[in-house]
């Protein structure tokens, strides 16, 4: 398997050095040539397998340049008992009828970044020996919360390896900075940026392509790479946990090999729901696609509108990991469905940057609106609904997820469609649990508690166990205390790595 830029300006390059780059030096993203399509019987193959092996099974078509056991090893230490907390890794939990919750947050950071972010350092570290390259791999990161910790959790001490995050300074919840300031490791580099995660964002992209650092960087052997959605190391697993869910479905008996479900994902920078796409294009039996917004609902009007424009108020939100403006993997999907047009792709991308709008053509619009169903929820919206899940059914959900249930809910009245449906769960209740307790307990019940006293609120009246990740955080040492403004995180980097 061979993976080529979506800008075009690229030879074909293997999965080890797509993975090594992170990003193409033209400035496009990695993608496969063909996709890899699954029969119903290769998918009904899955139900009796354990996660690991699903995702052994799926990986491998992709990475064809890793050996069966080189996968195998890149799986078991990603997906180990002590690094995820139920065994099923990523459990189905049924709510009612229709609806099954996908619970992809007992990593070690519970947050579903730990999907891809607890694997992608061994993909990374193998594919330098592949690549037979000694450079040390500086790893960029920009974050809107979850990706930053788990992608430090992920490379901590990693040999080879420096990684470097970047997250807006006051565009995260309590515990998502404590995690990351707190971190461990002695590669590890946490800088907050006066700005929101757009311009942390755009910040790391532009680092990515400066020659004149480049330059610097090879005269001290170092190379970039991303451990974002960007990174196709990082995408492809996600598409592992979609068939999986699939293949539980069926092993439950809640649906026949080859009984379409929707899958419903609450998103700001579109990676996790296009790994669902992926999905569907390989063969999963997928009837629609629902795409969950929150405030920042710049997907939600693309989808119905055919214009992506980023030129609105960003708003600060209680779902902060999808306060996005600029979804940087929706450039993967309209290069799939303009059939690999790079040059119209270009003129977009360049639109986006010069504009911050671009209008995509009536045929190119119409293939989403087949695929895709949008719509977003409002504060009071996401609050009402964590509290209708607890009062119903005595399920704890977080602000995201929250989100992706109440979009559900628009799409169910709009169409009337009742297909079983999948609804992914991107964190657990206790990392947003202000105002989790705030919608389940009430203004009362959390007054003058901060972040960390209500984990153990929560905790006791909703008879739920911390995560470990979780406990204890605010009694950590604080090991990192840099920020910076959003024009000086090129030098943040040079004065990092001392070059």
């Amino acid at each position: 398997m061979y993976y080529r830029s979506t800008r075009g300006g690229l030879n074909s390059v293997s999965s080890a050095e797509a993975i090594k780059m992170g990003i193409a030096p033209d400035g496009g993203l990695f993608v496969p040539e063909k996709l890899v399509k699954f029969s119903l019987d290769e998918i009904n193959s899955l139900v009796e397998l354990d996660y690991k092996k699903r995702a052994v099974y799926i990986l491998k078509e992709y990475l064809t340049d890793y050996s069966h056991d080189e996968i195998v090893e890149c799986v078991n230490n990603a997906y180990s008992s002590d690094k995820f907390e139920d065994p099923k890794i990523a459990p189905v939990v049924k709510l009612n009828e229709n609806v099954s919750i996908l619970e992809l947050w007992h990593g070690p950071t519970c947050a579903f970044k730990d999907m891809a972010l607890q694997i992608l350092p061994w993909f990374l570290t193998k594919a330098v020996r592949k690549t037979e390259d000694d450079s040390e791999i500086v790893i960029l990161v920009a974050t809107s919360g979850d990706t930053g910790k788990a992608a430090l959790e992920g490379f901590k001490d990693v040999e080879g390896t420096k990684i470097i995050v970047f997250y807006p300074q006051d565009g995260v919840s309590e515990v998502q900075k404590m995690q990351m300031i707190t971190q461990e490791g002695n590669n590890v580099y946490s800088v907050g940026v006066e700005g929101n995660f757009d311009d942390a964002q755009s910040g790391v992209k532009a680092i990515f392509t400066n020659k004149d650092l480049i330059d610097k960087m090879e005269k001290s052997n170092y190379k970039f790479s991303s451990a974002n959605s960007i990174n196709w190391g990082r995408l492809v697993p996600q598409i592992v946990y979609y068939f999986s869910s699939y293949a539980d479905l069926v092993k439950e008996g809640e649906i026949k090999i080859g009984d379409k479900v929707n899958f419903v994902v609450p998103t700001g920078n579109f990676g996790n729901i296009l790994a669902a796409y992926y999905a569907k294009e390989m063969g999963l039996p997928v009837n629609k696609l629902i795409c969950a917004s929150n405030e920042n609902n710049v997907l939600t009007e693309f989808i119905n509108t055919r214009i992506y424009n980023k030129n609105r108020k960003f708003v600060k939100t209680i779902s902060p990991s999808m306060d996005i403006l600029i979804s940087s993997n929706l450039e993967r999907l309209l290069y799939e469905l303009t059939e690999h047009d790079s040059d119209v792709l270009n003129k977009w991308m360049k639109e986006l940057a010069d504009d911050g709008v671009y209008n995509i053509d009536i045929t190119t619009g119409k293939k989403i609106s087949e695929l895709f169903w949008a719509d977003y929820s409002n504060e009071e919206e996401t609050l009402k609904t964590i509290e209708c899940i607890y009062d119903e059914y005595k399920y704890v959900v977080d602000t995201h997820t929250a989100v992706a249930i109440d979009v559900y809910d628009k799409y169910v009245i709009s169409t009337g469609d009742m297909t079983k449906t999948v609804i992914a769960s991107t964190a657990s209740p206790f990392k947003f649990n202000e105002s989790v307790a705030k919608a389940i307990l009430g203004d009362d019940k959390i007054k003058g508690k901060n972040e960390f006293e209500l984990l153990q609120v929560l905790s006791k009246e909703c008879s739920l166990r911390i995560p470990k990740g979780l406990k204890d955080l605010d009694k950590k040492r604080i090991l990192h205390n840099n920020f910076c403004d959003k024009s000086d995180m090129m030098a943040e980097v040079e004065k990092i790595l001392k070059i």
